[in-house]
Protein backbone atom coordinates (compact mmCIF):
# COMPACT_ATOMS: atom_id res chain seq x y z
CA UNK A 1 0.00 0.00 0.00
CA UNK A 2 0.69 3.92 -0.64
CA UNK A 3 2.66 5.49 1.93
CA UNK A 4 0.33 8.47 0.92
CA UNK A 5 2.01 12.12 0.86
CA UNK A 6 2.61 15.01 3.59
CA UNK A 7 -0.02 17.53 1.37
CA UNK A 8 -3.05 15.39 1.86
CA UNK A 9 -1.86 14.48 5.25
CA UNK A 10 -1.92 18.39 6.07
CA UNK A 11 -5.49 18.55 4.23
CA UNK A 12 -7.13 16.64 7.18
CA UNK A 13 -6.22 19.10 9.80
CA UNK A 14 -7.92 22.03 7.63
CA UNK A 15 -10.69 19.80 7.31
CA UNK A 16 -10.68 18.95 10.84
CA UNK A 17 -11.13 22.42 11.70
CA UNK A 18 -13.96 22.51 9.43
CA UNK A 19 -15.97 20.13 10.95
CA UNK A 20 -15.98 22.42 14.22
CA UNK A 21 -18.84 24.24 12.97
CA UNK A 22 -20.87 21.16 12.02
CA UNK A 23 -24.00 21.87 14.05
CA UNK A 24 -24.37 18.42 14.94
CA UNK A 25 -20.63 18.20 15.91
CA UNK A 26 -20.26 21.93 17.44
CA UNK A 27 -21.94 20.54 21.42
CA UNK A 28 -19.37 17.53 21.53
CA UNK A 29 -16.23 20.62 20.97
CA UNK A 30 -18.40 23.26 23.67
CA UNK A 31 -17.55 20.32 26.35
CA UNK A 32 -13.79 20.20 25.77
CA UNK A 33 -13.30 24.08 25.00
CA UNK A 34 -14.31 25.27 28.15
CA UNK A 35 -12.23 22.87 30.00
CA UNK A 36 -9.29 23.88 27.76
CA UNK A 37 -9.87 27.48 28.92
CA UNK A 38 -10.05 26.56 32.48
CA UNK A 39 -6.66 23.95 31.82
CA UNK A 40 -4.73 26.78 29.89
CA UNK A 41 -5.95 30.10 32.04
CA UNK A 42 -4.47 27.85 35.02
CA UNK A 43 -0.97 27.00 33.13
CA UNK A 44 -0.46 30.24 31.55
CA UNK A 45 -1.13 32.09 35.38
CA UNK A 46 1.06 29.63 36.72
CA UNK A 47 4.02 29.90 34.22
CA UNK A 48 3.62 33.93 34.27
CA UNK A 49 4.57 33.94 37.83
CA UNK A 50 7.35 32.22 37.73
CA UNK A 51 9.02 33.53 34.73
CA UNK A 52 8.66 37.26 36.60
CA UNK A 53 10.22 35.46 39.65
CA UNK A 54 12.56 33.96 38.20
CA UNK A 55 13.36 37.14 36.30
CA UNK A 56 13.42 39.36 39.16
CA UNK A 57 16.13 37.16 41.04
CA UNK A 58 18.17 36.36 37.73
CA UNK A 59 18.39 40.53 36.73
CA UNK A 60 19.20 41.60 40.78
CA UNK A 61 22.31 39.56 40.26
CA UNK A 62 23.34 41.49 37.57
CA UNK A 63 25.65 44.54 37.71
CA UNK A 64 23.73 47.71 36.90
CA UNK A 65 26.11 47.86 33.22
CA UNK A 66 24.04 44.89 32.17
CA UNK A 67 20.83 46.01 32.82
CA UNK A 68 20.20 46.46 29.08
CA UNK A 69 19.78 42.83 28.83
CA UNK A 70 16.22 43.32 30.29
CA UNK A 71 14.84 45.07 27.28
CA UNK A 72 16.37 42.09 24.88
CA UNK A 73 15.67 39.32 27.50
CA UNK A 74 11.75 39.83 28.44
CA UNK A 75 10.57 39.31 25.03
CA UNK A 76 12.17 36.00 24.36
CA UNK A 77 10.95 34.43 27.65
CA UNK A 78 7.88 35.80 27.35
CA UNK A 79 7.70 34.04 23.56
CA UNK A 80 9.45 31.23 25.12
CA UNK A 81 6.76 30.98 28.05
CA UNK A 82 4.30 31.16 25.86
CA UNK A 83 5.38 28.44 23.40
CA UNK A 84 6.09 25.81 26.39
CA UNK A 85 2.68 26.93 28.30
CA UNK A 86 1.38 25.75 24.32
CA UNK A 87 2.71 22.69 24.35
CA UNK A 88 2.29 21.83 28.40
CA UNK A 89 -1.55 22.86 27.73
CA UNK A 90 -1.71 20.83 25.17
CA UNK A 91 -0.56 17.86 26.71
CA UNK A 92 -2.22 18.29 29.93
CA UNK A 93 -5.85 18.41 27.76
CA UNK A 94 -5.18 15.42 25.74
CA UNK A 95 -4.94 13.43 29.15
CA UNK A 96 -7.82 14.73 30.72
CA UNK A 97 -9.84 15.12 27.31
CA UNK A 98 -9.11 11.73 26.39
CA UNK A 99 -12.82 10.30 26.67
CA UNK A 100 -14.77 13.55 25.23
CA UNK A 101 -12.06 13.09 22.44
CA UNK A 102 -13.08 9.85 21.79
CA UNK A 103 -16.92 10.66 21.72
CA UNK A 104 -16.00 13.69 19.23
CA UNK A 105 -14.70 11.22 17.26
CA UNK A 106 -17.30 9.42 17.48
CA UNK A 107 -20.04 11.73 16.22
CA UNK A 108 -17.84 13.20 13.58
CA UNK A 109 -17.69 9.52 11.80
CA UNK A 110 -21.88 9.21 12.44
CA UNK A 111 -21.82 12.19 10.53
CA UNK A 112 -19.65 11.00 7.57
CA UNK A 113 -20.57 7.87 7.09
CA UNK A 114 -24.71 7.70 8.02
CA UNK A 115 -23.84 5.00 10.33
CA UNK A 116 -23.66 3.97 14.36
CA UNK A 117 -20.21 3.53 15.91
CA UNK A 118 -20.51 1.53 18.95
CA UNK A 119 -18.99 4.08 21.29
CA UNK A 120 -19.59 6.36 24.30
CA UNK A 121 -22.69 7.35 23.56
CA UNK A 122 -22.66 10.24 25.79
CA UNK A 123 -21.01 12.64 28.43
CA UNK A 124 -21.99 10.23 30.96
CA UNK A 125 -19.94 7.38 29.73
CA UNK A 126 -17.26 9.75 28.41
CA UNK A 127 -16.62 10.30 32.34
CA UNK A 128 -16.83 6.91 33.11
CA UNK A 129 -14.61 5.79 30.70
CA UNK A 130 -11.88 7.68 31.94
CA UNK A 131 -9.75 5.18 33.73
CA UNK A 132 -9.73 3.03 30.52
CA UNK A 133 -9.12 6.60 28.55
CA UNK A 134 -5.82 7.08 31.01
CA UNK A 135 -4.72 3.78 30.75
CA UNK A 136 -4.50 4.62 27.01
CA UNK A 137 -2.52 7.40 27.43
CA UNK A 138 0.18 5.82 29.68
CA UNK A 139 0.22 2.99 26.97
CA UNK A 140 1.57 6.00 24.23
CA UNK A 141 3.53 7.75 27.33
CA UNK A 142 5.40 4.61 27.31
CA UNK A 143 5.83 4.19 23.55
CA UNK A 144 7.00 8.08 22.90
CA UNK A 145 9.22 8.25 26.42
CA UNK A 146 12.33 5.85 23.96
CA UNK A 147 11.71 7.58 20.91
CA UNK A 148 11.62 10.66 22.77
CA UNK A 149 15.50 9.67 24.93
CA UNK A 150 16.68 8.40 21.74
CA UNK A 151 16.51 11.92 19.75
CA UNK A 152 17.65 13.70 23.28
CA UNK A 153 20.72 11.73 22.98
CA UNK A 154 21.18 12.12 19.16
CA UNK A 155 20.94 15.67 19.97
CA UNK A 156 24.59 16.16 21.67
CA UNK A 157 26.09 13.50 19.10
CA UNK A 158 28.16 15.52 16.75
CA UNK A 159 28.02 15.17 13.88
CA UNK A 160 24.35 13.73 14.18
CA UNK A 161 23.49 16.98 16.51
CA UNK A 162 23.15 18.83 12.85
CA UNK A 163 19.98 16.74 11.70
CA UNK A 164 18.50 17.19 15.18
CA UNK A 165 16.08 20.02 14.26
CA UNK A 166 14.91 17.17 11.55
CA UNK A 167 14.74 14.56 14.00
CA UNK A 168 12.42 16.20 16.86
CA UNK A 169 10.07 17.88 13.94
CA UNK A 170 9.52 14.61 12.83
CA UNK A 171 9.29 12.79 16.29
CA UNK A 172 6.61 15.88 17.02
CA UNK A 173 4.63 14.98 13.90
CA UNK A 174 4.87 10.97 14.95
CA UNK A 175 3.49 11.29 17.89
CA UNK A 176 0.71 13.62 17.49
CA UNK A 177 -0.56 11.43 14.15
CA UNK A 178 -0.56 8.35 16.85
CA UNK A 179 -1.95 10.23 19.44
CA UNK A 180 -4.95 11.65 17.54
CA UNK A 181 -6.01 8.69 15.29
CA UNK A 182 -6.01 6.56 18.29
CA UNK A 183 -9.34 8.22 18.82
CA UNK A 184 -11.13 6.91 16.08
CA UNK A 185 -9.06 3.38 15.72
CA UNK A 186 -9.70 3.31 19.85
CA UNK A 187 -13.38 3.23 18.87
CA UNK A 188 -13.35 0.58 16.69
CA UNK A 189 -11.57 -1.61 19.84
CA UNK A 190 -8.19 -1.77 17.59
CA UNK A 191 -5.34 -2.54 19.63
CA UNK A 192 -2.40 0.03 20.17
CA UNK A 193 0.02 -2.02 18.18
CA UNK A 194 -2.94 -1.72 15.52
CA UNK A 195 -2.55 1.73 15.24
CA UNK A 196 1.07 2.39 14.90
CA UNK A 197 0.99 -0.81 12.01
CA UNK A 198 -1.41 1.26 10.22
CA UNK A 199 0.11 4.55 10.11
CA UNK A 200 3.90 2.73 9.44
CA UNK A 201 1.57 1.63 6.10
CA UNK A 202 0.47 5.51 5.29
CA UNK A 203 3.28 6.93 6.42
CA UNK A 204 3.68 10.10 4.52
CA UNK A 205 0.13 11.27 5.46
CA UNK A 206 0.76 10.31 8.89
CA UNK A 207 3.72 12.59 9.36
CA UNK A 208 1.83 15.29 7.08
CA UNK A 209 -1.43 15.92 9.36
CA UNK A 210 1.21 15.09 12.46
CA UNK A 211 3.43 17.72 11.09
CA UNK A 212 0.93 20.33 10.87
CA UNK A 213 -0.75 19.56 14.30
CA UNK A 214 2.73 19.78 16.03
CA UNK A 215 3.02 23.40 14.42
CA UNK A 216 -0.15 24.43 15.45
CA UNK A 217 -0.14 23.32 19.10
CA UNK A 218 3.20 25.64 19.56
CA UNK A 219 0.89 29.21 18.76
CA UNK A 220 -0.88 30.53 21.28
CA UNK A 221 -4.79 31.10 21.21
CA UNK A 222 -4.76 28.43 18.10
CA UNK A 223 -4.26 25.41 20.38
CA UNK A 224 -7.28 26.20 21.76
CA UNK A 225 -8.67 24.69 18.66
CA UNK A 226 -6.20 22.48 17.44
CA UNK A 227 -6.97 19.25 19.82
CA UNK A 228 -10.39 18.90 18.97
CA UNK A 229 -9.51 20.10 15.32
CA UNK A 230 -7.13 17.39 14.92
CA UNK A 231 -9.54 14.63 16.54
CA UNK A 232 -11.93 15.51 13.65
CA UNK A 233 -9.27 15.28 10.86
CA UNK A 234 -7.49 12.07 12.70
CA UNK A 235 -11.65 10.80 12.17
CA UNK A 236 -11.68 11.85 8.26
CA UNK A 237 -7.91 9.77 7.69
CA UNK A 238 -9.60 7.03 9.32
CA UNK A 239 -12.80 6.81 7.69
CA UNK A 240 -11.23 7.81 4.64
CA UNK A 241 -8.07 5.47 4.62
CA UNK A 242 -7.03 3.57 7.84
CA UNK A 243 -10.22 1.83 8.35
CA UNK A 244 -10.28 0.63 4.40
CA UNK A 245 -7.83 -1.59 5.56
CA UNK A 246 -10.23 -3.45 7.96
CA UNK A 247 -12.89 -3.87 5.10
CA UNK A 248 -10.38 -5.42 2.46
Amino acid sequence: MSDGSLDRGARYLIEGFKWLKHPKVRPFVAVPLIVNTLIFATLLTWGLQRLISWMDAFMSSMPDWLSFLDWILWPLIIVAGLLISGYLFTAVAIILLSPFNALLAEKVEEEMTGKEVEGLEGFAAALKDFPRSLARELAKFAYYLPLLLGVIIISFIPPFSLIAPLLWFLFGAWMMSVQYCDYPMDNHKCSFNQVKERLRRHRMTALGFGGLVSLMSGIPILNFLVVPAAVCGATVFWVRELARESEA
